[in-house]
């Protein structure tokens, strides 16, 4: 574990264990207060996020930007990262070689940030993090403590944009995680 964010990032940058790192045009890092108390994962970089160097800067970010601004969540009181750090071509689900590959990388931002509670956007970082006994339509919305962190399982911005009815769903947990927060400080 690294202990230090510059130290970490430099690392990443340099990151050559996977088959992602010969299409990318960026590393996509994280984003976000490095002391937040909320941390959000999602699956992996898309095609704008690839050409920014930034999480959810495409059409599922703007939509979770309106989705934070709805409970009170400031972005720049979050921090932002995913479970690859590298884009996976055609925006296909990350293989299970390029999770290993990256999953120390997350492993440290965690450890790096000490969140309260993590928000898991979608069935990839759900089952990566917590397991693959877990089923994001079973899970969202649930409450599950592991080693002193609360995870919000919920749907990914990206599926509210290919099914609207989620978006009531994925309100409603993260008023949850507005709550709980608000409960805990």
């Amino acid at each position: 574990m690294l202990q230090k964010w510059e130290e970490l990032e430099e690392v990443v940058k340099k990151c050559n264990k996977c088959k992602l790192c010969r299409t990318r045009q960026n590393i996509v890092f994280g984003v976000g207060n490095k002391n937040a108390k909320i941390m959000f994962i999602g699956e992996g970089p898309g095609a704008d996020e690839d050409r920014l160097g930034e999480p959810f800067v495409g059409r599922a970010g703007k939509l979770m930007d309106m989705a934070f601004e709805a409970v009170g969540i400031k972005r720049e009181d979050v921090y932002i990262a995913n479970i690859v750090k590298c884009r996976p071509p055609m925006n296909r689900d990350p293989e299970d070689d390029e999770v290993v590959a990256c999953l120390d990388y997350l492993r440290n931002q965690v450890v790096l940030v000490k969140p309260e509670i993590i928000v898991l956007l979608g069935r990839i970082s759900l089952q990566n993090i917590l397991g693959k006994e877990y089923k994001i339509t079973a899970s969202r919305g649930k409450w599950v403590e592991k080693k002193g962190i609360k995870y919000m399982p919920t749907w990914h911005p990206a599926a509210l944009l290919r099914d609207e009815t989620k978006k009531i769903d994925f309100i409603r947990d993260l008023k949850l995680v507005v709550k709980e927060l608000q409960v805990n400080n």
